[in-house]
This record gives structure tokens, C-alpha cells and sequence, in this order.
């Protein structure tokens, strides 16, 4: 997988609390048995009418707003149910972070497994960033995850984030990856384990064997 060490994009503003999964991605997005085709879906019903026409209020509509890859948002950004659409939506959409005063619990367990970054930070500084993201000639920002650092035109903000969840951004890797750093670690254990307690080892093939070897 590849790294995300900096992310360097451009910010638009959403100026929404409480923006819940639902919202994110509408369940009629949900019918898919993969994880394809969820970027058409991503905030559908701010995006667009009833008639499927794109709303020119959205600031996601905007024409120059269509590299976006930074979203501001509001408080409590990714309520609500544990819709992992919503986060696969947002990555699929091209979304590869989200800064905003705090997120839902499970959103954020959820964003953080897949490597979406989400970064919170105090309201002012984020009212301030979407003064700046809202202007004709925002600059670019920029997301060091090594150095837990933004930086966007002059305001310079640090984040908080797991020693966990940023080895994962910088390594590449999902929570199963991360796991497989410690191999040998789980593979002594386990040895060590069995080696105390050998009646435990195989205990379901054995039980499988000794099942398929009784009379019926």
C-alpha cells in the first residue's frame, strides 16, 4: 500500500454540524454487495435536487472546487449509525482526509481503519481555515502526519493522533497489516503457549477427527 506521510490538497468547506452517516451516504447507495460505486452517492441530497441535478449551492459543486480532496467540517462530523459506506464513499470520492472540531465514535474508528485521516482541531482554528477555504484564491493545504502538523496559508495547527493509527498512515498499512508487523512476537507466544498447555493445540482439528472417527 502506498504511504501517507503528507497529504497536500485542496480544502473545501462544509459548514454543517452533526453531519451523521446517513446523510454521507444515502441507504439507497447501500445496495451494492461490494464497495464499488459509492462516489456518485457521497452526499447525494446536499449535492443534488430531487431531479438529480447538481445543486450550485454546494460548495462541492463548485467548478474549481473539483480537485478537492480536504474536507472541513463541522462539529460532530460522522454521527450516527455505523454505516462504513460513508467512509468508503468519501475515500472513493477522492476525500483522503477530514478536519473538524470532532467526529462520531464509530466514524472514526471506522475512517482511521481505513486510512481516511481525520483530524481534529479547535473550532476557531477550523472557522478560520473555512474563512480562508471559502475565498477566491485559497491556497493549498498541507497535512504532515509524521510531524502531526497542518499548515494551510498562515495558520499552522497541531493534531493529535495514535502512536497505532499514524504507524499505520506512514507504514501504508490497514490494522491487519499492522498486525503482521508482529509475526514473530504472535508466533513465539502462541509456541510458548501451547508449550504450557498442549492439551488446547488443535483442539478443534482434533475434535473434528475424533467426531468423524465415531459410529453414527
Amino acid at each position: 500500500m502506498p504511504t501517507d506521510r503528507t497529504i497536500t490538497g485542496q480544502a473545501t468547506a462544509l459548514r454543517i454540524d452533526n453531519l451523521d452517516t446517513d446523510q454521507i451516504m444515502p441507504k439507497q447507495f447501500l445496495r451494492g454487495i461490494d464497495k464499488s460505486g459509492l462516489a456518485q452517492g457521497l452526499l447525494y441530497d446536499l449535492r443534488f435536487d430531487k431531479s438529480g441535478t447538481l445543486r450550485p449551492e454546494c460548495a462541492l459543486n463548485h467548478p474549481d472546487r473539483a480537485g478537492t480532496n480536504v474536507l472541513l467540517g463541522g462539529s460532530n462530523f460522522g454521527c450516527g449509525s455505523s454505516r462504513e459506506h460513508a467512509v468508503w464513499g468519501l475515500l472513493q470520492y477522492g476525500i483522503q482526509a477530514v478536519v473538524a472540531p470532532s467526529f462520531g465514535e464509530i466514524f472514526y474508528s471506522n475512517a482511521m481503519g481505513n486510512r481516511l485521516l481525520l483530524v481534529q482541531l479547535d473550532p476557531q482554528t477550523i472557522e478560520a481555515m473555512m474563512d480562508l477555504a471559502d475565498g477566491a484564491e485559497a491556497p493549498p493545504m498541507q497535512i504532515d502526519v509524521a510531524s502531526r502538523k497542518v499548515t494551510y496559508g498562515p495558520i499552522q495547527a497541531e493534531f493529535p493522533i495514535s502512536q497505532r493509527h499514524q504507524t499505520m498512515f506512514l507504514q501504508g498499512v490497514d490494522v491487519i497489516g499492522l498486525t503482521l508487523n508482529h509475526q514473530e512476537e504472535i508466533h513465539a507466544f502462541a509456541e510458548s503457549h501451547w508449550a504450557k498447555q498442549p492439551w488446547v493445540r488443535d483442539v478443534a482439528k482434533r475434535m473434528k477427527e475424533h467426531l468423524d472417527s465415531s459410529p453414527r
